[in-house]
């Protein structure tokens, strides 16, 4: 069995992009668009991931973060934070809010694969 990946992200362009790319690479993917997309998607699928974009249109992917992980049902997915910011301090955002990962947009996609295997066996940065 494929292992799951969600991916959080408002623009459907990079959403596609990802999907693509992942698929292509063997995982199974689900989708959410939006911060309450996402809560439900976590509980009802319980991904082995989840990407999640920082600028949701309707709550702070941070907040979707913590909730993730202060949930004793979902603290076990790992997290990885995708932002159009790069900034020190949003690293540590990501990280505080209990991300594995930190990926500025666009991510480079072969960094990124060769990441996740490590991230969804829980091994962070």
């Amino acid at each position: 069995m494929s292992r799951h990946i969600l991916i959080v992200e408002d623009e459907p362009t990079l959403r596609d992009v990802f999907r693509r790319v992942l698929e292509s690479s063997g995982y199974r993917i689900s989708e959410a668009g939006t911060g309450a997309e996402a809560r439900a998607a976590v509980l009802a699928d319980m991904p082995d991931l989840v990407m999640l974009d920082l600028g949701l249109p309707d709550v702070s992917g941070l907040d979707i973060a913590r909730e993730i992980r202060n949930d004793p049902a979902t603290a076990h997915i790992p997290v990885i934070a995708l932002t159009g910011r790069a900034g020190v301090g949003d690293r540590q955002a990501c990280l505080d809010a209990g991300c594995q990962a930190y990926f500025a947009k666009p991510p480079s996609t072969k960094e990124l694969l060769r990441r996740l295997p490590r991230l969804m066996s829980g091994q962070g940065l």
